[in-house]
């Protein structure tokens, strides 16, 4: 072991540990992922970063004086997670472990010279990776969160007051499910003619496309439970919940993929939805009042 390891209190040492292993563990999937991408630039930007975590590990195993193996399901999660969702969302997602990790660095930085140059070379990798990758599907992210958001706050409020006005789960699936279609429609026509229009360089029919199929998916998400269950209470109580699920899910994917923030851009969207659905609510037992529907 090295004098400078030979100094270092045990504590100390298992974090510098804890650090080598990340380093070693982020070299190969940065190098597994600049095998992924069919774009050359791209992947040679990954590999020369995928080389520089390998120096980081040889800076750390000086100071330890010991080898230490890569975390092999950190590896396995974080290229498949590239491969399913993105490599923005998985690179995104790496960086934000790397963020946290860079108030270790600062604690172990005068145990040697060259910890200074490891944690520069971290505070560049997330302003190289944010701009290394233009996916089509963040380039289209606008639209599928306005067929998304649409979605929701119209189908989410009107099956709450189909269901306190017709009291039958299968006719308010059927009810929703047309309306919905017929919505997601004129949604992606929409989207369709606006993006035509705008000085973006967004396909019309691809932002059409997006919009439409991120409609249609939170529709169907939102009735099936209608054609499964009879009790019509226990029904409207999965559309609020699938309507909470399917915002987490994508206002995350969406924070971590283009660096929002998740807490304020959930709490807009969960906060709209659920006040439309409150408003049907009242309106579809007013309609069930006046009306003296009876189904």
């Amino acid at each position: 072991m090295n004098e400078k390891a030979a100094v270092l209190t045990e504590e100390l040492r298992k974090k510098i540990l804890s650090m080598q292993r990340s380093e070693i563990t982020d070299h190969i999937v940065y190098k597994k992922l600049s095998g992924i991408i069919k774009n050359k630039k791209y992947s040679q930007v990954l590999d020369r970063i995928s080389q520089e975590e390998l120096v980081h590990y040889g800076v750390f195993r000086e100071v330890t004086g010991s080898e230490v193996p890569p975390d092999r399901l950190k590896i396995a999660i974080y290229v498949f997670v590239a491969r399913l969702l993105g490599l923005n969302f998985g690179l995104r997602l790496m960086e934000g472990a790397e963020g946290i990790a860079q108030d270790a660095y600062l604690e172990i930085k005068d145990v040697s010279l060259k910890v200074e140059e490891v944690i520069k070379d971290e505070k560049t990798h997330e302003s190289e990776l944010i701009s290394l990758i233009d996916e089509e599907r963040l380039k289209y992210a606008s639209s599928m969160v306005l067929g998304l958001n649409d979605a929701l706050v119209e189908l989410s409020g009107a099956l709450v007051g189909f269901t306190l006005a017709l009291q039958q789960t299968r006719l308010v699936g059927i009810v929703g499910l047309i309306t919905g279609i017929a919505a997601s429609m004129s949604m992606a026509a929409s989207e369709f003619l606006s993006t035509k229009h705008e000085e973006t360089d967004k396909d019309p029919l691809k932002a059409s496309i997006y919009t439409g199929l991120a409609y249609v998916g939170t529709v169907v998400l939102l009735v099936t439970p209608y054609f499964i269950f009879r009790n019509i209470f226990f029904c409207l109580s999965l559309v609020i919940v699938n309507a909470i699920l399917l915002i987490l899910v994508f206002t995350f994917y969406i924070s971590v993929a283009k660096g929002f923030n998740f807490k304020k851009r959930f709490l807009e969207m969960a906060g709209i939805s659920l006040g439309i659905a409150a408003i049907n609510f009242l309106i579809g037992l007013l309609i069930r009042k006046v009306f003296g529907i009876e189904v």
